[in-house]
């Protein structure tokens, strides 16, 4: 930088430029969490935020492993018929993955950021099951998580139904295709409705729907600075 400044005729200020050159983990200080968890709806980014602050803090990444799932398109063609399967399946799967990465500690990594957490199969199923079928889900799920260990840190990407709808356009999963406006609010809703009854010091609700933390780096650090 030094021989750069040399050789250029150009005399402005670099204050403006080193703010953008500056190491994220200088000014955002993630390490004093050791778990967070990115949740949001479905074409909200959670996956993407995860993953860009898991590569710029050094942080253990833990992503929800669904395209597998055998009856996740088969839900999306006849929901009444493969909702309790589906949900009985994702139930089973994140149990056994936030135990095995959860339990297996990285020395190597400063925390953990995973872009779902356990309450995110009881919001679905709560929209896609029968009250029966809900009753004994939530049963189960209570067995099977209790001893889980919580994020320290749960933020919740907001984005409009529009947005989201374009998102989901444009990954372009034939299976979600045809995923309606309403199941998008409802899920929202359950969200919303959950967080209102949960603790309220290490959650957050950031507002996306204006912005595109992926192209303008600007968005991005706007992100970051609420999570503190």
């Amino acid at each position: 930088m030094e021989e750069l400044l040399k050789a250029s005729p150009d005399e402005a200020s670099l204050e403006r430029q080193s703010r953008w050159l500056r190491n994220p983990q200088q000014e955002f200080p993630l390490s004093n969490f050791n778990y967070i968890t990115i949740e949001g709806n479905i074409g909200a980014g959670k996956t993407t935020l995860s993953t860009m602050i898991a590569e710029d803090f050094n942080a253990k990444l833990i992503l929800e492993r669904f395209k597998d799932n055998p009856f996740l398109p088969k839900f999306y063609e006849d929901q009444a018929r493969y909702a309790f399967p589906l949900e009985m399946s994702f139930l089973a799967d994140r149990y056994q993955q936030l135990l095995d990465d959860i339990g297996q500690y990285d020395l190597f990594k400063d925390f953990m950021i995973a872009d779902y957490d356990s309450y995110k199969s009881l919001i679905f199923a709560r929209v896609t099951l029968a009250e029966e079928e809900y009753a004994l889900y939530k049963k189960l799920h209570q067995i099977m998580y209790k001893e889980l260990v919580k994020p320290d840190l749960y933020i919740y990407l907001y984005q409009n139904t529009e947005r989201l709808l374009a998102n989901i356009k444009k990954r372009g999963r034939d299976y979600e295709q045809n995923i309606s406006e309403d199941y998008l609010l409802k899920i929202n809703q359950g969200y919303l409705n959950w967080i209102k009854n949960k603790a309220q010091d290490n959650v957050k609700i950031i507002d996306i729907s204006e912005l595109d933390f992926v192209k303008n780096r600007e968005d991005y650090l706007s992100i970051l600075r609420q999570f503190s």
